[in-house]
């Protein structure tokens, strides 16, 4: 059975890594939208509504928009913005956090795909808070490094320019006024009493992503050895076709070693006194088009890693 999919803002970074994914998945069948009507909003909605899924990769303001237009109630909306990841009454797709995230993705019509340092902080977090490790009080903190490819197609050309400014060689960090779109999801999802101290970094390779969380074990709520927590966390993801656990023999961890890849790797290195929990994925693969396609399936009743593979 071939499913009928839409991708409204095809055009962009998100839809078109979509649409390179959904080209070639076995269940399904591409609606694409002439170039000339991409904004038509009549044809956007009898596209919509002929579709089971629907993904949305517009700006926040569109996607509230596009939602307005689904007048069939068998269609599923899986939006990538930031428009509805703090919203109750869509789902969060994040189905390795635990079996009831899965069944909620499932049966929803609603779902919110996180964002993509959201991706990386939730995935260390999470199982940290849920475990009984961390306080949802912990001063929790965040240096998150991306690929060029994150900032959306203004930023590849400014990173692709020619003669482009000597500060493009350079790792810069942004979101400085600690107002990043995504620490809203970071801190609902997780339950943490507050948002981390975030520092992402943008640097001067295409795509791939490393999100980095210092901990100290003196601040722990329940007092674990570093091999101890490893091994409670690969059994917190152990069912995962996504995230995997490893560890770095060489004392250094690339940011674009999952480029191209739509899975996440975990890495907890450090000490008994001071670790850092890595996690290692592609801002546009497990951070973006990777995870959606992912929800899709799930939805669908699909193996999870049909067309990811």
């Amino acid at each position: 059975m071939k499913y009928k999919v839409y991708i409204d803002g095809q055009a962009g970074t998100t839809g078109l890594q979509l649409r390179q994914r959904l080209e070639h998945h076995p269940n399904i069948e591409l609606l694409l939208i002439s170039e000339e009507l991409r904004k038509d909003e009549a044809e956007r909605k009898r596209l919509i509504n002929r579709s089971d899924v629907v993904f949305l990769c517009l700006p926040d303001e569109a996607a509230k928009e596009a939602v307005k237009l689904v007048e069939n109630p068998n269609v599923c909306i899986i939006d990538a913005s930031t428009a509805h990841r703090t919203n109750p009454l869509w789902t969060y797709g994040f189905p390795e956090l635990s079996q009831e995230h899965r069944q909620e993705i499932a049966v929803s019509k609603r779902i919110a795909n996180p964002g993509c340092h959201a991706t990386g902080f939730i995935a260390g977090a999470y199982p940290l808070v849920k475990l009984g490790i961390i306080s949802p009080d912990y001063p929790f903190s965040a240096h998150s490094i991306t690929g060029y490819s994150g900032g959306g197609k203004g930023m590849i050309q400014e990173y692709e320019e020619t003669h482009r400014p000597l500060a493009y060689e350079s790792p810069r960090q942004y979101g400085l006024s600690q107002t990043h779109k995504h620490l809203p999801e970071m801190q609902y999802v997780t339950g943490i009493s507050a948002p981390p101290v975030l520092s992402p970094i943008v640097c001067d390779f295409y795509c791939g992503m490393e999100t980095c969380i210092p901990l100290h074990s003196n601040l722990f709520l329940k007092k674990v050895t570093k091999a101890e927590l490893t091994e409670l966390l690969k059994d917190f993801y152990k069912d995962s076709s996504f995230i995997t656990f490893a560890q770095e023999e060489t004392g250094f961890l690339a940011s674009n070693t999952m480029a191209n890849n739509n899975g996440l790797t975990l890495y907890l290195e450090g000490n008994d006194e001071r670790m850092t929990l890595i996690s290692v994925f592609d801002n546009l693969g497990k951070g973006a088009s990777g995870a959606a396609v992912q929800n899709m399936n799930i939805v669908l009743g699909l193996n999870e890693t049909q067309g990811l593979e």
